[in-house]
This record gives structure tokens, C-alpha cells and sequence, in this order.
């Protein structure tokens, strides 16, 4: 039986939905890595740490990881949503101080939960967050805004112009370049 080479098999759209899922939380994974590895980076050269332990960026890639869920939690309780008559950067700014809450709330769930592992108590451990400090948890908003605010600002530029458009406008015309 021949089939045709420009026919693929049809998938469910689950298993679709669950890859694109799944790429999007990769890609966004890698993007939170990229900021909090070069973060931690600077705060290790900064205090002056030497030599550098390997360890510190293994820390960043999970929490990398685990923001990357909190912000695709966010999404999934608040859709991006563009107003074109606003434009972009009025659409999202709203929006993006709601992921800011939800990612916020989700690390002091995350806090509660690690101190009930290490048999604290819960309110305690949330409590305890950044240290009790709430300039460093108002330091930490300000840099994870700074770090979603392109995000959404891509994803909403996707929205408007379309997957094809917006991955032809940053990395080229691909069915062009190979002519």
C-alpha cells in the first residue's frame, strides 16, 4: 500500500493539543532558564563566589520549569486576549499583572508545600517565603513582570498576525529561503 508522501496520518487532536502543550512549555521553559541562569550568574559574581557552584543553575532551570507551569496555569485560568482597538501593550498590561498574581500565589503555594515535605507547617513555610521579606518579594514581581512582559507581548503579537506571520517576521521566510 503506497501512501502518498505529502499525506501524513491523521493524529486525535488531544495528541496534537497535548504536543503543542507540551512545545510550548518547553520553549517557554528554556526562555524563563535563559533570564534565571543568567540571574543567578550575575548574584554568584556579584557576591563574589568562587569557584561558581554548578548547582545554584540546576535551581534555576527547575524553578525555571515550575514558573513556565504557573504562567501556562495563568493562561489557562485567564486567556490572552487582544483588543485590537487598544493595541498590544493596553490589551496586556491588565493581563499581565494577573499572571504576576497567579505565578506569586502559586510560589507561596509552592513554599506552604515544600515546608510541609520538610514537616513545617504550611502557613508557616508560605509565610517564610523570600524570607519574610517583602521588599525582596516586591524585588522578585518587578524582575519576573520584566521577564514575562515580551512573552506576552509575542504571544499577543501571535494572536494578531498569526503563527506562519509572526515566526516568519523574527526568524525569516523559510519556504523563501530555500529558493
Amino acid at each position: 500500500m503506497n501512501i502518498p508522501p505529502d499525506t501524513k496520518p491523521k493524529t486525535h487532536p488531544f495528541i496534537n493539543k497535548v504536543e503543542e502543550e507540551a512545545k510550548e512549555a518547553f520553549f517557554l521553559s528554556v526562555y524563563f532558564a535563559s533570564w534565571f541562569c543568567a540571574l543567578t550568574f550575575l548574584v554568584a559574581t556579584s557576591l563574589n563566589e568562587r569557584p561558581i557552584p554548578l548547582s545554584i543553575f540546576g535551581v534555576s532551570l527547575i524553578k525555571a520549569a515550575l514558573c513556565a507551569k504557573f504562567m501556562l496555569i495563568g493562561q489557562a485560568i485567564v486567556p490572552i486576549k487582544v483588543n485590537k482597538d487598544y493595541g498590544i501593550l493596553k490589551s496586556l498590561f491588565i493581563e499581565s499583572l494577573i499572571y504576576l498574581m497567579v505565578v506569586l500565589s502559586l510560589n507561596y503555594l509552592e513554599a506552604g508545600i515544600h515546608g510541609l515535605i520538610k514537616g513545617k507547617s504550611f502557613i508557616d513555610s508560605m509565610a517564610d517565603f523570600d524570607q519574610s521579606n517583602p521588599l525582596k518579594v516586591v524585588a522578585m514581581c518587578i524582575v519576573y513582570w520584566l521577564i514575562v512582559w515580551p512573552y506576552l507581548i509575542f504571544n499577543g503579537m501571535k494572536l494578531i498576525m498569526g503563527r506562519d506571520k509572526m515566526m516568519n517576521l523574527f526568524f525569516g521566510d523559510r519556504n523563501q529561503a530555500k529558493h
